[in-house]
């Protein structure tokens, strides 16, 4: 018997804030839907379980009209919850019992959140996969590293879950599971209490099932619930990316099919090519994060090199071999990249690219190809990641919005003019 997929977030906090639903039923529909796919998806690390039902109770005994009141939330097992292992998908860690809640956590439980577990996490949040499963296609990857964030999500178990974005951690999970994934503008929300692999890209974000839901949690994790008003015909840039020729027939063909859907229903879309300066981006990115990542873990691998991945290993490694000049260099590409944002976005309010180079790979020893996020990451612009097309063998094929940095508010307003035009996420 198929159990039914626990409601969207806007949904839940609106019924459960006007009393036609208890928190406690949310939060039970989520177990029952977990009981019954866990086993397929393994997308939680720990389930809490017995704490999400009296954080419930607790919640329907004095109930209030909160932004996520009785939302189910999964985790990603980077960051802190009080009283929860936070293992970062390594053994070593199997113990590591949070003392306090990252602040992310704590602004979710603020506006009337209930943490239901731990999702798993590629091990340190970098390349060696977990058991998760993509739930849209038996023995493909879900992606990574945030991948039992993304793959609970997709598949219904809980409405909202947390991840973090260092390559393409975020919007290529969402694109392989057919979800909402958004990465916002570079430290618009705490880090605090959050695993750190590389301070200059690092970035937490979040998975959900619709827009509204994206806009809702965005002004809980941000602080901010300013209301631009929507731009109903944004001008869309068609932005392929140094990547372009990454991408396989069936993405380039569903990037242009939903450009000639966009000119259809009435909007304005322009070619928006790169300044040759962002040809050397990804280069640094890459030298960026594995630099980052050995300062910041290589400790990891130095006391425990017989309980690490070969493929953390080797990152670890790479790193420790760039010298401190070419790491500078990187950041100054970096830098002059951001510095010529304001060309980028000239005349257009966001811009399309492909949110994978394809659909989700066959296979779980590795997490996909990251291709079409490093350089966003890199420029810290907000990246809304999105389901746009169904394949015939039942896997989705998803695009992103790349919007200003430091606009968040104003381009998910906007984008909602662009996502209309989507395939839908599956029910």
């Amino acid at each position: 018997m198929t159990v039914a997929r626990c409601l969207t977030a806007t949904e839940t906090a609106i019924a459960v804030g006007n009393g036609t639903l208890t928190a406690e039923a949310a939060i039970g529909a989520c177990l029952d839907r977990i009981g019954a796919r866990d086993l397929d998806v393994r997308g939680w690390a720990l389930l809490d379980a017995g704490g999400a039902l009296a954080a419930a109770k607790a919640l329907d005994a004095a109930p209030q009209q909160r932004p996520l009141e009785g939302v189910a939330i999964g985790v990603k097992d980077v960051i802190d919850v009080a009283g929860l292992p936070t293992a970062h998908g390594s053994p070593i860690y199997a113990g590591n019992i949070a003392a306090n809640d990252a602040e992310c956590v704590r602004r979710l439980r603020a506006a009337g959140a209930i943490i239901l577990g731990k999702t798993v996490t590629a091990e340190f949040a970098t390349y060696s996969p977990g058991p998760t499963i993509n739930p849209h296609g038996p023995g493909h990857t879900p992606g990574g590293s945030s991948s039992g964030s993304a793959a609970t999500v997709a598949d219904g178990q809980v409405p909202i879950a947390l991840g973090t974005q260092t390559a393409g951690s975020m919007i290529r999970p969402a694109s392989y599971c057919g979800v909402f994934g958004f990465k916002p503008s570079f430290g618009r929300y705490p880090l605090g209490g959050v695993l750190e692999t590389a301070p200059h890209l690092d970035t937490l974000g979040f998975f959900a099932r619709s827009l509204a839901d994206v806009r809702r949690v965005d002004a809980v994790l941000a602080a901010d619930d300013s209301n631009p008003p929507a731009n109903a015909a944004p001008v869309i840039g068609l932005c392929r990316s140094p990547a372009w020729h990454e991408a396989d027939a069936a993405m380039q063909q569903a990037f242009r099919d939903f450009a000639e859907t966009l000119r259809s229903a009435g909007l304005t879309v322009v070619e928006r090519p790169l300044p040759d300066a962002f040809a050397a981006l990804t280069a640094a990115q890459i030298l960026s994060h594995r630099h980052e990542a050995f300062l910041a873990l290589g400790h990891i691998r130095r006391d425990h090199p017989d309980a690490v991945s070969a493929v953390f290993r080797d990152f670890i490694d790479a790193g420790a071999a760039d010298t401190p000049a070419a790491y500078a260099d990187a950041l100054a590409v970096q830098a002059q990249c951001k510095a010529l944002l304001p060309q980028v976005f000239d005349g257009v309010d966001m811009l399309l690219v492909p949110g994978a180079t394809g659909p989700a790979p066959q296979g779980l020893g590795a997490t996909g190809n990251p291709a079409f996020q490093r350089i966003w990451t890199a420029l810290g612009v907000p990246c809304l990641g999105f389901p746009v097309r169904w394949t015939d063998s039942g896997l989705p094929l998803g695009l992103q919005l790349i919007g200003p940095p430091q606009q968040d508010r104003a381009f998910l307003a906007s984008a909602a003019a662009v996502v209309v035009h989507a395939a839908p996420v599956k029910d």
